[in-house]
């Protein structure tokens, strides 16, 4: 009885293991019993959790030359060569090989199994490897509940990126869309508020130096709002026709104001459209960008009514906005902080037209002011709005917002 396996015998007919495969490459090996896992996950970059230690054991890569070492679910018997009974290829009953002519195999044990470290569980090792070179280790199926067994989503998934934003982490959560700016776009506005609200108590050159800040930032903060950045030329261009109405109404003074802003606004409608129309994007998209440049040029022209109005209704309507968005800023529920906004700006009203000389009727001023600044404020947090939204449109547009308001009251109370 010789060792060496019956001739034309095929120990596993009709089944899925690779014993008649003799790769060259173990990696290759590897690679076929590696599991693919694609189930739906919203972040393909967070990895599953990590499992016990005893599941994710390293295993040392192990070389093997299939003419020197021959091994199924039965090995050597110590350094004998002899086969245990009954397992001598596989435990199918048929004899073990003949150890190599480099000895036995170093890994035999008494027991008939190999030892440790050599592939890992014997259970890993498909049965009868042994007869056509060595077959690497099934990985063993996921425990049930785990994170790549399980139906729902595990704790890696729903976590996410550690870097997702606050929009983001919104959506998932089905909270609103409505993101409001901060502390700290609120403090901002107060700043540049009461720069304009001191500009207009030295003059108007003085006020235009804060107020082309403010409509720089509006042109900015309005594109960014519509998800169009960098769109250098379409900032570029309203920005220029909020100079442009500037220029405009100092030439042609406050008594002409109505007529150099719109006539201003209608121009750069004008150059809108040409700018589109010399636009090689697709239609959506040049009327897409049409409707922002028109509304960001409307609202930077637009912001010139602080130029237009008289000055005391300037500093009056300014203070109550810088007041108006630090008390919206407050930790407060929604319908309290708005009117808490509206009473404080109201206040301030009153308290800075004492100082020149509006007196009582600066509350209705203020009032007027914080509304259309809380519009503005509203519309800076539509719809997941970004960072640079909060401290460009955040900061920028309740104060432009309120300028038709300022210009209009001041007009008729003063």
């Amino acid at each position: 009885m010789t060792n060496q396996p019956y001739e034309g015998y095929d120990p596993y007919p009709q089944q899925g293991w690779p014993a008649q495969q003799e790769y060259d490459d173990p990696q290759a090996a590897q690679q076929q019993y590696t599991q693919q896992w694609q189930g739906r996950t919203w972040d393909t970059q967070v990895q599953a959790p990590a499992a016990g230690a005893a599941e994710t054991a390293y295993l040392p890569q192990q070389t093997y030359d299939a003419q020197s070492q021959g091994y199924g679910a039965g090995q050597h018997v110590g350094q004998q060569g002899a086969a245990a009974p009954g397992q001598g290829s596989g435990g199918y009953g048929s004899p073990a090989p003949s150890p190599g002519p480099h000895g036995p195999a170093p890994y035999g044990s008494a027991a008939g199994t190999p030892g440790p470290g050599a592939y890992g569980p014997a259970s890993a090792t498909p049965p009868g490897a042994g007869h056509h070179g060595s077959a690497p280790a099934a990985p063993a199926p996921a425990a049930p509940g785990s994170a790549a067994s399980s139906s729902d989503y595990g704790p890696a998934t729903l976590a996410g990126n550690a870097r997702v934003t606050d929009a983001q982490r919104a959506r998932l959560e089905g909270r609103s869309p409505i993101i409001e700016p901060g502390i700290q776009p609120a403090a901002l506005t107060a700043l540049l508020g009461l720069l304009l609200s001191g500009a207009a108590a030295v003059g108007s050159y003085a006020l235009l130096v804060p107020l082309v800040l403010l409509q720089a930032v509006t042109a900015a903060g309005w594109f960014r709002l519509n998800g169009m950045w960098p769109a250098r030329q379409g900032i570029a261009l309203a920005f220029l026709g909020a100079l442009v109405a500037d220029a405009a109404l100092l030439t042609a003074g406050r008594e002409n104001a109505p007529a150099a802003i719109l006539g201003t606004l209608g121009v750069w409608v004008l150059l809108s459209l040409v700018m589109q129309l010399r636009s090689h994007a697709d239609p959506d998209e040049r009327m897409y960008g049409l409707m922002a440049t028109v509304a960001s040029a409307a609202l930077a022209i637009v912001a010139t009514g602080h130029l237009a109005a008289d000055p005391d209704a300037v500093t009056v309507g300014a203070a109550a906005v810088a007041v108006a968005v630090l008390a919206r800023a407050l930790p407060l529920p929604t319908p309290a902080s708005v009117v808490v906004s509206l009473l404080a700006a109201a206040g301030a009203g009153i308290a800075v037209g004492g100082m020149t000389g509006l007196g009582a009727k600066g509350a209705l001023l203020g009032a007027g002011a914080a509304v259309c600044a809380l519009i503005g404020h509203r519309v800076a947090s539509y719809d997941y709005p970004s960072r640079f939204v909060h401290f460009t449109a955040g900061v920028a547009l309740p104060l432009a917002a309120a300028a038709p308001a300022v210009y209009v009251l001041g007009r008729a109370i003063g």
